[in-house]
């Protein structure tokens, strides 16, 4: 009886850890699902609700999806463009519902934290999964797990579907605009600068400004120039105003600068020719070309496989002035004069000057605000000769004497278009 009682639970033994074996191969056989995407259902239908917001968190909070784009350049992707804490994400999926048969497939994905997240917990990152064989998704979901209800996530549209033609040469991406921004005299002399260098749109990542600035962004929406990218980041993380961590609580840098430049590039890959990377008190002044077109044809010629352009950037600071274009009309309207300031800062010794971009977008995979991490083609660096930045704000070498000062009225020689497009803007 003893031995016969024995041999039971042993059988029974062996039967729960078979059971148990099976359920644990099979719950991890899902926690290690592949990259290539594999049904999970069948015969159902999309019913998820569509995420609308420009900043979406994911249950936990340490995920926000901003966006994804259909990407076939080297196989067929989804890539969200999102923000995620560096050390606890490491897993999420992605579910794709294809219509008209309904299949639901789960990939997981590859998360690739950008590399300049300057010591933040939180950073730029791409999540990327590959996409169903024999499938369009219009729509994809993202989730921690491979297993659950597909009904009860949110569902993203997948924008970059349809290949488009160049609706424009030159796009400017603007991030981000925040801290009540109210230098209304120098935005609006940068906006009709851009369209005398050649700008058909500018898009901007606005987190706030005042109410006269929001008059100005009206007008130029009206016009069909600016494209506004609402960026309410800090609604969703403890935002810093700098771009390098110090210790003091905040999450992620420059109010997500990064994040909104990737996402600008490639929200603009299908309709841009190109894509200028710059602040709205930064405009590339070309030296030898009357405008951006005639320039970057020029730069093309010279540097075949080049897809990314930098551009020196020069301070003239706001607070070195000239007596020339004091118009008075002006005097009432808050902001920067940028014809008044024409005395650039010296190049400082042992300190490189930082560099922004144009870029073909079509050739970006992940960009930095000076330089991009990745991308197809190679990066030159445009002599000062050919353009450099002007970038009219505060001094960096505040002690320096006027005397030390080198005065450059590059700008100048746009000065009557600009006078009579601002005159009329305002």
């Amino acid at each position: 009886m003893l031995c016969a009682g024995k041999k039971s639970y042993f059988a029974a033994a062996v039967c729960i850890i078979t059971v148990t074996s099976m359920l644990t191969v099979s719950y991890l056989r899902l926690q290690r699902l592949p990259h290539q995407p594999k049904v999970i259902q069948e015969g159902r239908r999309c019913r998820g609700k569509i995420a609308n917001s420009t900043i979406t968190a994911l249950n936990g909070n340490k995920t926000f999806i901003i966006s994804p784009y259909f990407d076939d350049r080297e196989s067929k992707v989804t890539r969200l463009i999102g923000i995620v804490h560096h050390k606890d994400v490491k897993q999420l999926y992605c579910w794709f519902c294809c219509q008209p048969n309904g299949k639901i497939y789960v990939a997981k994905a590859k998360i690739d934290v950008h590399s300049d997240r300057f010591g933040f917990p939180y950073g730029a990152a791409d999540i990327v999964c590959l996409e169903p064989e024999n499938c369009d998704p219009t729509h994809v979901s993202i989730h921690q797990f491979p297993y659950g209800n597909i009904d009860q996530l949110l569902r993203f549209e997948i924008k970059n579907r349809k290949a488009e033609t160049f609706s424009v040469d030159f796009t400017v991406c603007i991030s981000t605009m925040f801290g009540n921004y109210n230098n209304v005299l120098q935005f609006i002399q940068s906006m009709e600068m851009y369209k005398i260098l050649g700008v058909q749109k500018v898009v901007i990542y606005k987190n706030n400004c005042s109410h006269l600035m929001e008059e100005v962004l009206k007008f130029y929406i009206e016009e069909g120039t600016v494209e506004i990218i609402p960026w309410p980041i800090n609604s969703h993380l403890r935002v810093s105003s700098e771009w390098h961590f110090v210790q003091d609580g905040t999450h992620i840098g420059y109010y997500g600068q990064i994040t909104a430049l990737n996402d600008c590039i490639y929200r603009n890959m299908g309709r841009s020719k190109f894509v200028v990377l710059n602040d709205a008190d930064e405009i590339i002044l070309p030296l030898k070309h009357p405008n951006w077109k005639t320039m970057m044809n020029s730069l093309l010629e010279q540097n075949p496989g080049t897809s990314v352009f930098l551009f020196e950037n020069h301070i003239f600071p706001e607070t070195v002035s000239s007596h020339m274009f004091n118009i008075s009309s002006w005097n009432t309207v808050p902001g920067v004069n940028i014809l008044q300031h024409v005395f650039r800062e010296p190049n400082r010794k042992d300190v490189i000057n930082p560099r922004k971009m144009i870029v073909d977008p079509r050739k970006v995979i992940q960009t930095s605000v000076h330089s991009v991490l990745h991308a197809y083609g190679k990066s030159t660096n445009v002599p000062m000769d050919v353009a450099l930045i002007y970038h009219c704000r505060k001094a960096l070498q505040g002690d320096l004497p006027r005397e030390s000062l080198i005065r450059d009225t590059t700008l100048w020689r746009y000065n009557s278009s600009l006078i009579m497009n601002v005159n009329k803007v305002l």
